[in-house]
């Protein structure tokens, strides 16, 4: 799928989405700042709303204010910068070409980025999360262009995979690749997934994909649960409690309750990660002699590799004639509506869309 170039030199402000603190998100001009050598410049074609946005308009998380939110998008290359570019596969990169870019900006020289956790860089920066002042003020997807700096990791779409799949990708798939990276092999394996939320629901299917036994939906919405049947879960159930036993545990509810439960329904050796607790909740009760006589392992996952980008997209790809991918996102409104999206009660879809 390609796109019209457009005469970067004609493109000086962009429309953005503004959040002010609270409830006080309006649309604004916003300049757009020269490319360096490597940088590239977006047109945003669809930006999705992950929870995270919510929770930071409501007080649950904490970031620089003022700031243009959003940081699950897919976009048309517009320009790229005079040093040229290439994505995570290694193609380069050209104006046209649909692409999704990563959360992280990583600094590439920290013990962490050499060590290869650069979503754990020390010095890290995050789309959606800078602040307006800051040296990358453009940082947001609910604008009509989005600013994409050198080191920041970008994928280009292909062909087969519609905008409003390859979206989510950016936030939702990608971190599930890292929580399935991190579970280890799934094969004949027992999988509980808690939360069925457009985390949860992706998880269940690439569990279901790399062909674990059985996968348990734990959701308390029945509509979840429902839904989570037509992305490969074998079973369901209201709450944890309700489960007997598994092998692998995948947390994406954020609930200290629900992730008790989880544990306690670990067999032994079995695996447990945690990617859904990134907001204040209550403290739970692990019992050493548990972990140790189960011999249990206990990871958590906070944002993704540039790695998992291109998994992300290879699994879209893969399954998108087993399972209805492009449901979970509900039709697009303009840039104007984005504060009803994060501030108010938008319905059941587990994704809300934008094009700016």
């Amino acid at each position: 799928m390609t796109g019209t170039t457009v005469d970067r030199r004609r493109i000086d402000t962009t429309a953005a989405a503004v959040w002010r603190g609270g409830d006080r998100i309006a649309v604004e001009r916003v300049a757009v700042p020269p490319l360096g050598p490597a940088d590239v410049l977006v047109r945003v074609r669809l930006a999705t709303v992950c929870g995270s946005d919510r929770h930071t308009v409501n007080g649950r998380r904490r970031q620089p204010c003022p700031s243009i939110l959003g940081h699950e998008a897919v976009g048309e290359i517009v320009a790229v910068g005079h040093a040229g570019r290439r994505d995570v596969d290694g193609r380069n990169l050209h104006p046209g070409q649909r692409v999704i870019w990563s959360i992280t900006l990583p600094c590439q020289t920290c013990d962490r980025c050499l060590a290869g956790v650069t979503a754990k860089c020390r010095t890290v920066r995050k789309a959606g999360h800078e602040a307006l002042d800051s040296g990358w003020a453009l940082s947001g997807s609910y604008a009509e262009y989005v600013f994409l700096p050198s080191n920041l990791a970008i994928a280009v779409v292909d062909d087969d995979l519609s905008d409003a799949v390859a979206a989510p990708a950016a936030c939702a798939t990608a971190t599930v690749m890292a929580v399935i990276d991190r579970a280890g092999p799934l094969t004949g394996r027992r999988v509980i997934v808690v939360g069925v939320g457009m985390l949860g629901l992706s998880a269940v299917a690439a569990a279901a994909s790399a062909g674990a036994s059985a996968v348990t939906a734990v959701d308390p919405s029945a509509e979840r649960r429902l839904l989570a049947r037509r992305f490969g879960a074998t079973d369901e159930a209201a709450s944890a409690h309700d489960v007997d036993s598994c092998d692998v545990l995948l947390e994406f509810s954020g609930s200290s309750t629900a992730l008790q439960a989880g544990l306690a329904a670990l067999d032994g050796q079995g695996v447990a990660v945690l990617a859904g607790s990134v907001a204040p909740d209550a403290t739970i009760a692990l019992d050493p002699e548990h972990v140790v006589r189960r011999q249990l392992s206990i990871f958590g996952v906070h944002n993704y590799e540039p790695r998992h980008l291109s998994m992300a997209l290879s699994f879209l790809r893969a399954t998108h004639d087993r399972f209805p991918w492009a449901e979970l996102v509900a039709r697009p409104r303009p840039l104007a509506e984005v504060a009803s999206l994060l501030v108010g009660s938008p319905g059941p879809s587990p994704r809300y869309s934008v094009a700016p």
